[in-house]
């Protein structure tokens, strides 16, 4: 090989050195390709390629866990080009080839192009020893040019093993996800196996309780949760010590709100379903993510532990495709709010008041006229009170009453509020604590010079304003819980049972028991049950 002879102008040249140092995700623990190994080995080797000591290093850049076929999605690297872009370096060494490049295309731009047009000097430590200062015509060579497509081979069929490997996973319904669905965590002995995390899932149950059987709205659940001092699911990752990001996650401020109470209500995951491959790489070397058909996701059944029933996630998703607005300072819906149609267009019906009384009214009628429907019209007490009247004479006629309470119960139409509450008083309290001993923690790193006096000042502000938030958060959780009796767990069901009857209609209740009422011209009813009915005909006019 012809070396080029260097010239006393050249010896003169103060190399600025940039070391780049990968471990790519399928590295692994690999040992003799560390970071700390790749590091110790580039600067044991420097010394031997300046004789003369004209150089220094400018910086180490180090991508940890990231693909090599991709220069984009490489933060060390792309800031790497930025600095011989600005003149910082002009000596660039790596390890290998592969460490810099797993995909020929790039290696050639950056080798033949990119470099000397900046000037900027290429080593190569192995496979095989590059120095463009001695022979700028290396990276022409045949081996340079081989090993370029090796190393984009070894990258290609790294990535379909590995694709053929989450496949088979997916197939059986383990985990391959980064993090846990909110409500569950990996089990430390597999991480690909997924159990119930306990604080999490109380409220996920909640979220579900309150929306089907509590009657409150989307964005009511939110107001409540954030008000009871519950962190969100990003915040709660982050609390637990997860290094959580997704593409809005440096936005969060830790409060719920309704897309987030949406996103729980349809994951059929919290009914034991695992979803996954709904995204897809383009391919091993464009990263970008699409969106998958969903005839072509991984779907698998009691894959993981439920946390609600199908019946309850069901009723939510029923609920969630109705009308079921908000009254303006009411965290509640109306009670009967997605359930009424009209019999004639089969249209929901809309709620009006008019000389203090409700009607629920036929919406076409009202809007297009009586060509495209006849006038339904019925007044919202008198709902009530033949829609109470049919499900009490359901019920005293039933051959089954105790299996009909399970049912009712199974919905369910009230949890245990006190034993929740109760959960959330002593969260909060431990909370509470955790964040005092912190800020103890702070007056002795001040005391002990680790701080100064603003870092304190401003650190103890912030503790302070979570203590007191925490506080407030307790003595409301305590308010609640002090206005429940003892007998708050499922009083209607409580009721059926002991009297065989039903005293009022709650919205619970309704959504466990009715799917739909149709009001007819003359104010007749037909009320569809979720359940069989046994009859074709009752009293008020119900029937399937």
């Amino acid at each position: 090989m012809t070396r080029r002879a260097r010239t006393p102008a050249a010896q003169a040249v103060l190399w600025r050195v940039g070391k780049y140092i990968r471990l790519s995700r399928e590295d692994g623990s690999v040992v003799s390709e560390s970071v700390v190994n790749q590091d110790k080995i580039l600067t044991d080797e420097l010394p031997r390629f300046f004789p003369d000591g004209q150089f220094e290093v400018v910086d180490a850049y180090i991508d940890d866990g990231t693909s090599g076929t991709t220069d984009m999605e490489r933060e060390s690297f792309q800031r790497m080009i930025a600095d011989i872009k600005a003149g910082k370096i002009n000596c660039v060494i790596v390890k290998n080839l592969s460490r810099a490049f797993r995909n020929s295309a790039d290696q050639g731009h950056f080798l033949e192009e990119f470099l000397p047009l900046y000037g900027v000097r290429f080593i190569s430590l192995y496979q095989p020893a590059i120095d463009t200062y001695l022979d700028a015509e290396v990276v022409h060579g045949l081996e340079v040019g081989i090993t370029g497509f090796m190393n984009e081979q070894y990258a290609y069929k790294t990535s379909a093993d590995i694709r053929r490997t989450f496949k088979h996973k997916r197939e059986k319904g383990e985990f391959i996800g980064a993090f846990a669905p909110y409500g569950y965590e990996k089990d430390p002995r597999d991480k690909n196996v997924l159990v119930v995390d306990q604080d999490a899932a109380r409220v996920v149950r909640d979220i579900f309780t309150w929306y089907v059987s509590g009657g409150m709205s989307k964005r009511a659940i939110a107001r409540r949760l954030n008000e009871l001092g519950v962190p969100n699911p990003t915040a709660y990752k982050r609390a637990r010590g997860l290094h959580y990001e997704n593409p809005n996650a440096g936005q969060n401020d830790g409060l719920w709100s309704m897309p987030s109470v949406s996103r729980i209500l349809s994951d059929p995951v919290y009914t034991g379903v695992m979803r996954q491959g709904r995204q897809r790489v383009i391919s091993y070397k464009v990263h970008k993510r699409t969106a998958v058909p969903e005839d072509q996701w991984y779907v698998v059944e009691n894959a993981v532990p439920p946390i609600v029933s199908r019946e309850t996630f069901q009723a939510a998703a029923r609920l969630s495709q109705r009308d079921t607005r908000t009254p303006a300072g009411n965290r509640q819906v109306y009670l009967f709010a997605g359930l009424v149609r009209c019999a004639g267009c089969q249209k929901g019906m809309y709620r009006h008041t008019s000389r203090q009384r409700v009607y629920y009214k036929c919406r076409t009628h009202a809007e297009k006229g009586p060509a495209f429907c006849s006038t339904h019209t019925i007044r919202a007490d008198a709902l009530e009170a033949a829609v109470l009247a049919t499900v009490r004479a359901l019920l005293a006629l039933l051959d089954d009453p105790a299996g009909m309470a399970q049912k009712i119960d199974a919905a369910p139409v009230l949890t245990a509020e006190a034993q929740r509450l109760d959960g959330a008083i002593k969260q909060r309290a431990r909370e509470l604590e955790r964040t005092a001993a912190l800020a103890d923690g702070l007056y002795m790193d001040w005391k002990n010079g680790d701080i100064d006096r603003d870092q304190y000042r401003r650190m103890k502000a912030k503790c302070d304003g979570q203590r007191e938030q925490l506080r407030q958060a307790i003595a409301r959780i305590q308010a609640e819980r002090a206005a429940l009796s003892p007998d708050a767990a499922d009083p209607y069901l409580a009721a059926f049972l002991q009297t065989g009857n039903i005293p009022s209609l709650s919205r619970g209740l309704l959504t466990a028991l009715v799917d739909t009422i149709y009001v007819h011209e003359n104010g007749a009813l037909d009320i569809s049950f979720r359940f069989q009915d046994p009859f074709h005909s009752l009293a008020g006019g119900a029937g399937e």
